[in-house]
């Protein structure tokens, strides 16, 4: 998906912890993106289970983030994302 939406790294780790939910997200398997933070910066995340790393990175044009699954549920990750929960 791609976002306008600005982000902190506190909300992207939130959002990266919630994703062990298999019942409300499905099976995440992997995530990843750049999203642009609300002091300008830009905000560089890699999720796989167990494991997040999340970091300053460069700028892009929009933001993107990307989840890599099984039976994932697509209403709920945009709703996760776009703090809609």
């Amino acid at each position: 998906m791609e976002t306008p939406a600005k982000f902190t790294k506190e909300r992207i780790e939130k959002c990266l912890e919630a994703l062990g939910d298999s019942d409300k997200y499905g099976v995440v398997l992997r995530a990843k993106g750049m999203v642009p933070a609300e002091d300008g910066t830009w905000i560089h995340f890699d999720y796989v289970p167990e494991e997040t790393n999340v970091r300053s990175g460069s700028a892009d044009v929009t933001g993107k983030i990307c989840v890599i699954g099984a039976n994932l549920n697509d209403d709920s990750l945009d709703a996760l994302f776009e703090n809609r929960q």
